[in-house]
């Protein structure tokens, strides 16, 4: 284990995204290295923060008052593809003249598609563990290449829910707890390891640790 611990700072596409950072400092302590990473309180500020990646970057430093050794960027590819991303997100990191390292996080095109991966997990936080009706979950290899995960999911968490009338309609607006938890639970040692995004961040985390050691 390292001999200090690092800090860093998650910048998060959306506040039900924060489980993500404790997954990453996780990939840094199997590694041997102590992380901890902390979410900016964008609230505390006296003006309104802009969604653009730069601002957010900015504000988060601002707010953290001492140095950081670790920049965490989650932000969806969407429709615009991991390079544009890729792109907007050194692009910011660059503007704001920061000496840390930096780690981007581009889930292909959505966090979501990562958390279709795990059939028992959708099955628990759906509150039906042992339901069998078919969730028509996609395939490792497929859930990268659909249009809208995040749609994907809902359906899938209802089906798993297999209730009908005002019980379905909980379910259905529960989505974004389901999805927080899902987003907790994530394995990173299953078949999400096979998903080229979720290589792309192992690899980043890799060379950080490289460069700190």
């Amino acid at each position: 284990m390292s001999s200090r611990t690092y800090s860093g700072l998650f910048i998060a596409e959306g506040s039900s995204d924060q489980p993500l950072a404790e997954h990453i400092q996780l990939l840094f302590y199997e590694r041997g290295v102590e992380l901890m990473l902390s979410s900016p309180e964008f609230e505390r500020l006296s003006s309104k923060v802009t969604k653009d990646v730069e601002s957010r970057i900015a504000a988060g430093l601002a707010l953290n008052h001492d140095p950081v050794d670790l920049i965490v960027v989650h932000r969806d590819a969407d429709n615009a593809g991991y390079q544009t991303r890729l792109h907007e997100i050194t692009a910011a990191y660059a503007a704001t003249s920061s000496q840390a390292a930096l780690i981007p996080v581009i889930p292909v095109r959505m966090t979501e598609a990562w958390l279709l991966l795990d059939e028992t997990a959708i099955r628990q936080v759906a509150g039906n563990p042992r339901g069998r009706v078919n969730l028509g979950l996609p395939k490792v290899h497929e859930v990268e290449s659909i249009s809208d995960p995040k749609a994907r999911l809902a359906e899938c968490i209802l089906r798993a829910a297999d209730e009908t009338g005002r019980r379905r309609d909980g379910v259905k607006a529960r989505f974004n707890e389901h999805r927080r938890q899902l987003l907790a639970r994530l394995e990173p040692s299953g078949p999400l390891s096979r998903l080229e995004s979720w290589r792309r961040l192992t690899h980043a985390v890799d060379q950080v640790v490289k460069g700190w050691k």
